[in-house]
């Protein structure tokens, strides 16, 4: 199969004060959350002037995919659509359509599996097509790759760095903890989200040679009479602090591709506060972003589609396949399927 061009995929973000609610509005739509809700999101954005870091670490990718597709090939034009902000998904498959193009491979700006970080993208993809109508691209979407050489070299390159930062007398004790976005457990017992970053975890910390790190969640929404994922990065360093000793931590964002909202929030802010408060240093590794081996992954993911080039992986899960099942990640329950129900505090 011939493909002539790459779609990012992404969530979306404001990029000013006056789109944050029509953002939170697009993120909610169909989904039973409270206004006060949304709302207390919003001060989120407003405390960074309205602007989520997304959209313009989508056109860092962008522009390093371009640089690299013209030292090293393939030649695809790259188009870029998001979820929930624009340029929209349907307003980016329209232009693509009028451009001539039709059979694109898709990377999503997502490295695990659940509803929202993979079968939602697949279905808005779908949705988008479905309104275009007659002469739509195909959009194919290329394989998860939370086990990847390139992705797990890049996140480990991140980690090393912050190491870097804490004098070496103090490097060999301190933990290194990883933080995920937290889902409904409902949605993560449908899906491969926890395992698959444990295994990321673990195969960073075996490339760092450094004993296995933690895992905590963040960004948790929902009542609290719903289970989702813990334990929680703040509550994570409370517990630490009160075992003692603890003087100097690494937070490494593995969940997430790039230093979007939830990051600065939820960390630089939240966390980063709670650190000052209790005399701990805490340094934040940076997220994979456009590491040099993170943009040779998607090349290499695209060859494995194009011209067959080898499909790599770390570990012992194997390398993710082109498609999924059926009843991949789907969830349900007394409230029906959980439309992303993550999203209120996906902050992009």
């Amino acid at each position: 199969m011939t493909f002539d061009a790459l779609l990012i995929v992404s969530f979306g973000g404001p990029e000013r004060q006056e789109d944050v609610i029509p953002f939170l509005e697009n993120v909610l739509r169909g989904k039973r959350v409270p206004r006060e809700r949304m709302m207390e999101v919003a001060e989120h954005y407003y405390h960074f002037g309205g602007r989520s870091p997304i959209n313009d670490q989508n056109r860092a990718l962008s522009a390093a995919l371009e640089t690299a597709f013209k030292a090293y090939g393939p030649s695809l034009p790259i188009y870029w659509g998001n979820r929930n902000w624009h340029p929209m998904l349907a307003e980016t498959l329209r232009q693509m359509r009028a451009d001539g193009f039709r059979r694109a491979l898709a990377f999503v700006t997502s490295a695990f599996g659940s509803y929202s970080g993979c079968r939602q993208y697949r279905e808005d993809i779908e949705r988008a097509r479905t309104e275009i109508g007659p002469g739509a691209p195909e959009i194919h979407k290329l394989r998860t790759f939370h086990n990847h050489p390139g992705f797990i070299a890049a996140a480990a390159d991140r980690v090393r760095t912050a190491l870097e930062q804490v004098p070496s007398e103090r490097r060999d004790s301190l933990p290194i903890v990883f933080t995920a976005h937290s889902i409904p457990h409902s949605m993560a017992d449908a899906s491969p989200y926890v395992e698959q970053l444990r295994e990321s975890c673990q195969l960073v910390c075996q490339m760092l040679g450094r004993p296995a790190g933690a895992l905590a969640y963040q960004s948790r929404s929902g009542p609290p009479s719903q289970p989702w994922l813990e334990p929680d990065i703040c509550d994570y360093i409370r517990q630490l602090h009160s075992s003692g000793g603890l003087t100097d931590i690494v937070v490494m964002p593995i969940g997430f591709l790039s230093d979007h909202m939830e990051v600065i929030y939820d960390l630089d802010t939240e966390a980063a506060a709670l650190c000052g408060e209790l005399g701990v240093n805490l340094v934040r590794a940076a997220t994979v972003g456009v590491h040099p081996a993170f943009v040779s992954m998607i090349r290499e993911l695209i060859l494995e589609r194009t011209s067959g080039q080898q499909r790599r992986a770390l570990g012992t899960s194997g390398p993710g396949g082109d498609s999924c099942e059926p009843e991949c990640c789907l969830v349900t329950g007394s409230h029906g399927r959980l439309m992303g129900t993550a999203g209120v505090s996906a902050r992009a």
